[in-house]
């Protein structure tokens, strides 16, 4: 039975740079969202070819700060089939009027960008007080939080997860592991320990994919591992494509691949299912 395929981390660049300028966070601009863009129509063609029912667009501040406007504009062309994560200043005095503004234009989730290939910083900010009006209002409504972070950073993410236990909250790349070491994957200790926390999921993407396939072991124990420890409806699939070099049809390909071990129940979950969990516009 082959399961219904829903990504959380896809990406899009529009080609109308002056109703969508760049203006990157940090102002350094992402190198794939330069040289291998993709657009909201051409991302529709790659599900469709890669057999991708639905998919919640993950809003590139590496391209545009903090201006949502064009996932926004696409997620409206189809809400049914999208949603979208968006970014913003969290701590900002008007965040939750920011908040509201783009709850109303298609915001599934929000996601705290502390840094990637870009820009990196110690994402202390993650706990700062001045953020939790934002945790306290995605409490109440039910909305997911997605963080990128670090390894060193889990133990926030810990903190948060202990201080707002009914925000999910989404870990990009699967928080980053460090496999070097195979099974058990001591050195993944500070990541599995995060297990305890049932707020607490994990974005599986072809990052992780590479990191599984290299490592002793390969994904065909990895996966088990994450599944046996996290439980397969805390894992969700997420291509990070085109940032991820597609097509996107291989992407999905690898995923299979990586997949392999785990039972078609687990399977279930990972592609489809968990998303439905963390973006219940997604389930209709």
């Amino acid at each position: 039975m082959t399961p219904e395929i829903i990504d959380i981390h896809p990406h899009i660049i529009s080609t109308d740079t002056v109703r969508y300028p760049v203006a990157p966070q940090h102002g350094h601009r992402s190198k794939w969202s330069a040289t291998r863009p993709v657009t909201f129509e051409q991302l529709v063609a790659e599900m469709d070819e890669a057999g991708v029912a639905k998919a919640a667009i993950v809003h590139s501040s590496t391209t545009y700060g903090h201006n949502n406007g064009y996932v926004a504009d696409s997620v409206a062309q189809d809400p049914k089939r999208f949603t979208g994560v968006y970014s913003f200043d969290v701590m900002a005095p008007d965040a939750l009027k920011t908040f509201d503004h783009w709850l109303a234009n298609g915001m599934g989730g929000i996601r705290l960008f502390t840094g990637g290939a870009t820009h990196q910083t110690d994402g202390s900010w993650l706990v700062d007080p001045a953020t939790f009006p934002i945790w306290e209002r995605c409490a109440e409504i039910g909305m997911t939080m997605v963080v990128q972070t670090t390894p060193e950073g889990l133990s926030m993410v810990a903190e948060l997860a202990t201080r707002f236990p009914t925000v999910k909250i989404a870990l990009d790349h699967c928080g980053r592991p460090d496999l070097e070491d195979g099974p058990p994957y001591a050195r993944c200790a500070a990541l599995f320990a995060l297990a305890k926390y049932d707020n607490v999921y994990l974005k599986i993407t072809p990052k992780t994919f590479d990191l599984a396939q290299a490592a002793p072991g390969g994904a065909e124990a990895f996966f088990p591992q994450l599944a046996k420890v996290f439980g397969a409806d805390h894992l969700a699939f997420g291509s990070n494509y085109p940032a991820s070099a597609g097509p996107l049809k291989k992407l999905i390909e690898q995923g299979n691949a990586c997949f392999a071990a785990l039972s078609e129940e687990e399977r279930a979950w990972v592609w489809g299912r968990t998303a439905k969990v963390l973006y219940s516009s997604l389930a209709d």
